[in-house]
């Protein structure tokens, strides 16, 4: 591990000599990303690949400047250890949110079974804080996915339902994402089957754009 740290920080001083999106900087940034994939903390949860996506997105974004984050220091730590504190609390995030959704679909519940009550019951989400701005490389993405100018997104969908497509399952992943049992009870879809087809038509055009862009 040692070496390996040691080379990772010798990648990153000059990954980062080199100037933001430029061929140079991209190849070695592609590098880092194979060289410590295998070495990230993993999990079998239904957001891990989701979280995965936005530690990537992440890495690119402050590996060398700090664009939607504190850009890394190696003197805190190595890229490995930074990367899974950020996956990590991207895990929490998705855990938060689906506490968020329980609770409303909860007190909803509980709200619908008395209203006829003088007492109104306070859904406890309202006191929750709000959700952060959402970071520039998501909106980037959005817009990537909302234009579809060359049709892609929107003419891969799953088989006899065109509804569903890439252009409206990446929407619906970005921040604040739905669920998958949310989608799966929208499109009457198992969440297998909708989790299966965004990992192999969806995740890999996101991909695509992101090494266009130069994040990857």
């Amino acid at each position: 591990m040692d070496r390996l740290e040691e080379l990772l920080r010798r990648l990153v001083d000059e990954a980062c000599g080199h100037p933001p999106g430029s061929p140079e900087r991209q190849k070695l940034l592609t590098r880092i990303i194979r060289l410590t994939a295998s070495k990230l903390w993993r999990e079998s949860t239904p957001h891990y690949q989701d979280a995965l996506q936005q530690t990537w997105l992440y890495f690119c974004r402050n590996i060398c400047e700090g664009t939607t984050g504190q850009t890394y220091d190696p003197s805190l730590g190595s890229v490995i250890t930074w990367l899974n504190v950020y996956l990590k609390r991207r895990l929490q995030d998705f855990y938060r949110q689906q506490q968020r959704q329980q609770a409303r679909t909860v007190s909803a519940n509980i709200n619908t079974a008395r209203s006829g009550e003088a007492n109104e019951i306070i859904d406890p989400v309202d006191n929750l804080p709000a959700e952060p701005d959402v970071p520039p490389i998501l909106e980037n993405v959005r817009l990537w996915a909302e234009k579809d100018e060359d049709g892609q997104l929107c003419q891969t969908h799953i088989q006899g339902r065109p509804q569903v497509n890439c252009q409206m399952l990446i929407l619906k992943r970005l921040p604040p994402e739905a669920g998958w049992k949310e989608l799966s009870a929208e499109f009457g879809l198992p969440v297998s089957t909708l989790s299966s087809f965004y990992q192999r038509q969806c995740l890999p055009r996101l991909r695509k754009f992101a090494e266009k862009e130069g994040y990857l």
